[in-house]
Parts: structure tokens; C-alpha cells; sequence
């Protein structure tokens, strides 16, 4: 059943190449919003207003790693018991 579906797929696409249509619309990247404000309207910052920049983005850091820290040390106890005992 693949196949009908498929022919189907390249007839169609033949029909707009004969056209003269594109096969697919062409992607047309938006303009970031930094491009788009108006040097006028670019005054000195507030200094109340949080700057994406000073977010603290890493603020879950050292509690993962102290995490895996103990998971590490853990596993590294039960191997160095398991080769004494192994042994």
C-alpha cells in the first residue's frame, strides 16, 4: 500500500513542478527583536529592570554536583568492598 501513496506523493509533486511552484514554501527566517527596535527608542536602561544576563542560570549547579558526588563516592566504597571481599 506504500507504493499508491508514493506515487500519489511524486504525481502531485510533478504537477507543481510543472507549475512552476516550489516543492515546499521557502523558509524565510523572522527578524530577531534586537534588529527590529528603532534606535530612537534605545534609552538608557532602567536600573531596576533584570537584564536576561543576570539571571542566574546556573543555580541548581552545586547541588546536582554534590549530588553526584555522593552517588560517586558511593559506588567507588561498594567496588573497593567487593574487591576486598572478591578477593
Amino acid at each position: 500500500m506504500g507504493k499508491k501513496s508514493r506515487r500519489k506523493a511524486k504525481l502531485r509533486a510533478a504537477a507543481r513542478m510543472a507549475q512552476g511552484m516550489p516543492a515546499q514554501p521557502v523558509y524565510q527566517p523572522k527578524p530577531l527583536a534586537t534588529q527590529m527596535v528603532k534606535p530612537q527608542a534605545m534609552a538608557a536602561p532602567l536600573k531596576s529592570a533584570v537584564l536576561p544576563a543576570q539571571v542566574n542560570l546556573y543555580k541548581y549547579v552545586p547541588g546536582e554536583l554534590r549530588q553526584i558526588g555522593i552517588i560517586a563516592g558511593a559506588l567507588f566504597l561498594i567496588l573497593f568492598i567487593l574487591a576486598f571481599v572478591l578477593h
